[in-house]
């Protein structure tokens, strides 16, 4: 486990005691029962802002506080053990990471102080199918003279329904597949030509697809040169995300213990049946050696590492694993019961499969482990 420091492990506390007291499951299912379009609760996220939440990336010339990935992995890791619905991946973690990469000052002064302090729902559009493809970005950019003009579409934009500012990989020049050619562009939530469709997703959250036609908009970085801040971006995104997945997989293994200890069949705890404890058993080391991977590809961004991009594919990887086996087991440890939708077992396991999904899931980035190390 990564050893903290002071501040960290009370920022960690102070996040593990706000979840259970105003964001627990049952928060969550107030949320979804609603039918709430924005997927989730703006009267929390403003208290997670005043908590300094949507600042920890951001400096502290720019309103924030600036104390990196690995403590914005501890409070994602509180959140998701409760399923907490919040713009923290797409806000706080992504479009963040993007503007401190490639902003300019005047940018990170227009749209940084407004992040940190919860009044900026922002996001990062990348793909345009139904996978996870960054190198095939085909959404078409016009560049000139700082500004690119947008035709095309993004799909499974997250929290794409709410963004009052999305940055959209777009192709400037080349054709899907090239490296190079992409560029980042900041496109206001009202631009005119921008129309959103929300998506009803199995873990209730605030996804869209999102059409361009003739939206302008600002370059973030360089034209044509954005594929390298594009992949950074997306690496800190996905380690970020394993952390949340890491909360959540770590609650569900608590229940299903919890259950074991507790459900009596055939005269005994089911807990005693070897059966049962080899399952919990796999699961344990699984998530002691999920964490390492999750705990030392944040404190590998925090350093500047190298070799961030491997972490983040081989800590993807190995926590979307970790988070399909948990999610399934707990459903069927629980027997019949898991099956309903009054056990939040069902609720853990499609938010699995969402997050799964997400900047690639685990044969994605097998592949892409691969090729980094030059398999």
């Amino acid at each position: 486990m990564a050893v903290l420091n002071e501040e960290q492990t009370m920022i960690r506390d102070g996040a593990k005691s706000w979840v259970q007291e105003k964001s627990p499951v049952t928060a969550f299912r107030k949320v979804r029962d609603s039918g709430n379009p924005d997927g989730f609760d703006r009267a929390a996220w403003k208290e997670m802002a005043e908590m300094g939440w949507a600042g920890i990336l951001i400096p502290e010339e720019f309103g924030g506080t600036g104390l990196g990935y690995l403590t914005l992995g501890l409070v994602l890791e509180e959140t998701g053990r409760t399923l907490t619905a919040s713009p923290l991946i797409s806000t706080a973690l992504t479009a963040t990471t993007a503007l401190l990469l490639a902003g300019s000052d005047a940018q990170k002064q227009k749209y940084l102080p407004a992040i940190a302090e919860g009044k900026l729902i922002a996001t990062l559009a990348v793909d345009e199918g139904p996978h996870h493809h960054p190198e095939k970005i085909a959404l078409a950019g016009s560049a000139s003279g700082g500004k690119v003009k947008l035709n095309g579409k993004k799909t499974f934009v997250l929290d794409g329904g709410t963004a009052d500012l999305v940055i959209v990989a777009a192709r400037t020049s080349g054709k899907p597949g090239d490296k190079g050619g992409i560029t980042l562009v900041l496109v206001d939530g009202k631009a005119s030509g921008l129309s959103r469709e929300v998506l009803k997703t199995v873990d209730s959250r605030g996804y869209a697809n999102l059409t361009f036609k003739d939206v302008e908009g600002d370059v973030l970085g360089a034209v044509d040169q954005g594929a390298g801040v594009l992949e950074a971006t997306l690496d800190r995104a996905r380690i970020g995300l394993t952390a949340e997945m890491l909360g959540q997989a770590m609650q569900s293994f608590d229940i299903t213990l919890e259950y074991l200890k507790t459900r009596e069949q055939f005269g005994q705890k089911i807990g005693t049946f070897q059966a049962l404890q080899h399952r919990a058993a796999k699961m344990f080391t699984d998530l002691e050696l999920a964490r390492s991977c999750v705990e030392g590809a944040l404190q590998a961004i925090d350093r500047d590492a190298n070799d961030v991009a491997q972490l983040a594919s081989l800590a993807k990887a190995k926590v979307g694993d970790l988070v399909h086996l948990v999610s399934n087991e707990m459903v069927q440890m629980h027997g019949g019961i898991g099956m309903t939708d009054a056990h939040d077992a069902g609720l853990y396991l499609k938010r699995a499969r969402a997050q799964e999904a997400t900047f690639g899931g685990s044969s994605y980035h097998r592949d892409r482990y691969a090729t980094l190390l030059g398999y």
